[in-house]
């Protein structure tokens, strides 16, 4: 079922990236979830899924995407004006929560947000509640693009950091031209070379260790082979393991 959303605001953080603001009211959701967005075109109903950026307990959703050429509704969205509409399903589903992760035993004290393009959006969700601060020692947000126009967020992101110096490190990595504050390498690499753990000053480990990857499935991957070298196994309700993941395409 949808209903109609209407447009708030909307960001524009390159000429192809950007985010929305849509007053909609879903119902309850949980960090991480994501929610539908539909246009109908050309008599044909067109719908995509889009994580939401936005904590629970907001009265309006945000979404954040990228316009795809051939696309059949991203340019669409692009295109959209405060004041129009668009329709939202009435509610919110996936799987790619804090509350999948163990608890207990099993829990870990170090929590990974590892994540590329528009896959952020589902981690700063989660970050703007209580739970992962309440919940782990430390938190890191890895958090790769190709050009420094992507990096979607970023003051808020700085603002974490403000708000949890002791407890939150954001990892950046932009591969295809120089950024001061930013690794050049791919996520996978900086794994690989050590240079990702010398930099928050922890090792990725089974024991410590819950790890959370959203986004590029060449990078998903090339991450899970990784992890799993590293002892790592992948999270399932019947088998509490250290490996979350969701994949954006």
């Amino acid at each position: 079922m949808w209903i109609e959303g209407k447009v708030l605001s909307r960001q524009d953080w390159s000429d192809k990236l950007f985010s929305l603001r849509i007053q909609a009211d879903i119902g309850d959701f949980t960090a991480g979830q994501f929610i539908k967005l539909s246009q109908v075109i050309d008599d044909k109903r067109v719908g995509r899924a889009y994580s939401l950026v936005n904590p629970p307990g907001t009265d309006y959703i945000e979404v954040l995407a990228v316009a795809v050429n051939d696309g059949q509704l991203s340019p669409n969205l692009q295109a959209l004006e405060v004041g129009d509409s668009i329709d939202v399903a009435t509610k919110a589903t996936g799987f790619m929560t804090l509350d999948e992760l163990p608890t207990g035993e099993h829990q870990g004290k170090h929590l990974w947000f590892i994540a590329t393009g528009t896959a952020v959006g589902p981690f700063i969700s989660m970050m703007a509640t209580a739970e992962p601060w309440q919940t782990y020692e430390k938190v890191v947000l890895v958090y790769g693009v190709r050009q420094v126009e992507d990096l979607a967020y970023l003051e808020l992101l700085k603002q974490f950091e403000s708000n949890y110096p002791q407890q939150f490190k954001l990892v950046l990595s932009v591969t295809r031209e120089p950024l001061a504050e930013a690794f050049k390498l791919r996520i996978p690499q900086l794994v690989l070379n050590g240079e990702l753990e010398s930099f928050v000053g922890f090792n990725i480990n089974p024991k410590d260790s819950q790890v959370m990857l959203c986004g590029n499935p060449e990078m998903i991957t090339d991450m899970q082979k990784i992890l799993t070298e590293k002892g790592l196994v992948k999270n399932l309700r019947r088998a509490p393991g250290q490996i979350t993941v969701e994949k954006y395409w």
